[in-house]
């Protein structure tokens, strides 16, 4: 008799939310996806792939959104409830056994903590004990004691940035398959570390965080050792659960104790090792050097509103500031792209306009004015156009050099082609102002020079500066430790 595949149902919620951005998020903000078109996002489970004929894959739902503020509790709830119907309806046809989580790890939800362990949660009482969880998480989210025990084979990525997400959630998918074949039940083992650092200084391109990566295959080897994660952790959240983590799995329980052990002290070891992975400096240094660069395109980080780390995307506080430098918006100035700020009301305005017309218009600040207020643009139309799936309508202004990015909604400008779909190519700028942290791979490799502005907003990087009311003391950097803390592995 031919044994019948394994039952795996696959879900997702990702946003990373960070608490003093003033955005919401909610519908707009998701992308979501079900049946054949959630399981073709998948290039690993393709038709006739390897992991495709392992295993019975039974999409459910899934949401994802760039990062942003928290989430709208009704919206979290609808999708929370869509993912346990799902679920649920499954299990009418016949038990599972496993599910694959799609998760970011910093979901954020007003007037909830731990958005992933209550999902965990209540999956695990809706599927029971027998089903294996496995999830694919961000290294810059966090792991809680909720989350920890519901979700059996929990990993994340290994680079910042993020270039080997797909790797990531292949090698979950592989484990899980991998582990419901052998019919053993993983043991898992947790230490939670007290570092909460800016994903700015943890970049695995530069040291420390290089080296400190590269140590997990060596874990990975170990006889009894399936896998092993380290989270750095999300630190805009302001919640208990914010904070660095190891997390190993496999099959003998002396062996993850022993692998997240380790980890855990090779992190703490170099805690004060770590520091922006580029050159850090106000967003007046950074014009500075970016006037007296000899190559281009100069690169300039609003790393404050980093629409990848949470930012609300509105802050006006860098574009003002850009704005009344006369050595950018003068008639010889060097062309500088400014992305972005979203505004609907003045895209409306925007879009009565002629391209090559002088027009004068508004906009910022509309939902983050803590930082700065609105912003007047007063120059030429270059682009108007509309389609973008993220941004809606996006027009240019061109006041002097500067070339002032407007969206109708929240857009991360991280990739060359987002300009040039705009008609902007990064190779003919001079400099480049984008609301970014570290930059992503294609603006990296075109960036002949950069500056890591540390400029104000919903993602400092200066992290003191937000003052967090309620992660777990005492906490590097924010704390003095006479002696280490105790790094014990919680094994389940």
């Amino acid at each position: 008799m031919t044994q019948s595949l394994p039952r795996i149902a696959m879900a997702g919620l990702a946003i990373e939310s960070s608490a003093y951005a003033a955005h919401r998020a909610g519908y707009r903000d998701f992308r979501t996806l079900t049946g054949a078109d959630q399981l073709a996002r998948y290039p690993f489970l393709a038709e006739g792939s390897a992991l495709r004929t392992a295993a019975q894959w039974l999409p459910v739902f899934d949401a994802r959104s760039i990062p942003g503020g928290a989430m709208v509790p009704e919206v979290y709830a609808d999708f929370r409830e869509r993912i346990l119907t799902g679920l649920q309806e499954l299990l009418a046809e016949g038990p599972l056994d496993g599910i694959y989580l799609d998760l970011h790890g910093a979901v954020s939800v007003v007037g909830l903590d731990d958005a992933e362990g209550d999902l965990g949660a209540g999956i695990r009482a809706l599927v029971g004990p027998a089903p294996l969880i496995a999830a694919t998480m961000d290294l810059h989210g966090n792991i809680s004691p909720r989350f920890f025990e519901h979700v059996d084979l929990p990993t994340c990525y290994r680079m910042a940035p993020h270039e080997d997400a797909w790797q990531t959630r292949e090698r979950a998918a592989t484990t899980l398959v991998e582990q419901l074949s052998s019919g053993q039940r993983p043991v898992r083992a947790w230490v939670p570390v007290p570092i909460l650092l800016p994903g700015e200084k943890t970049s695995t391109r530069v040291e420390p965080a290089r080296s400190l990566y590269a140590q997990i295959p060596e874990q990975v080897h170990r006889p009894g050792v399936l896998g092993a994660s380290i989270w750095i952790g999300y630190a805009w959240a302001d919640e208990p659960r914010c904070h660095a983590s190891i997390v190993a799995t496999g099959t003998d329980r002396d062996a993850v104790a022993s692998a997240a052990e380790s980890l855990a002290g090779q992190l703490w070891h170099v805690r004060e090792q770590f520091d922006f992975v580029g050159p850090p400096g106000t967003l007046a240094e950074g014009v500075s050097a970016a006037l007296a660069a000899t190559k281009k395109p100069y690169f300039i980080s609003d790393s404050g509103d980093n629409p990848g780390a949470g930012g609300t995307g509105d802050v006006t506080w860098a574009l003002t500031e850009l704005l009344a430098t006369p050595e950018l918006t003068g008639p010889e100035a060097p062309l500088t792209y400014v992305a972005s700020i979203f505004d609907a009301e003045a895209i409306e305005t925007l879009a009565t306009a002629q391209i090559g017309t002088h027009v004068q218009v508004t906009a910022g600040a509309r939902v983050d004015h803590r930082v700065s207020g609105p912003v007047t643009i007063s120059g030429r139309l270059t682009h108007f156009s509309a389609g973008d799936p993220d941004a809606g309508r996006i027009a240019v202004i061109a006041v002097g050099g500067l070339r002032v990015i407007i969206t109708e909604f929240r857009k991360a400008f991280h990739a060359t082609t987002d300009f040039e779909a705009i008609g902007l190519p990064v190779h003919e700028a001079d400099i480049v102002v984008t609301k970014i942290g570290y930059l992503e791979p294609t603006l990296y490799d075109a960036a002949r020079g950069w500056t890591l502005a540390l400029t104000p907003g919903p993602v400092d990087q200066d992290i003191a500066r937000l003052a967090q009311q309620r992660i777990q003391r005492p906490m590097f950097p924010y704390d003095t430790f006479d002696t280490p803390p105790p790094l014990k592995a919680q094994v389940r």
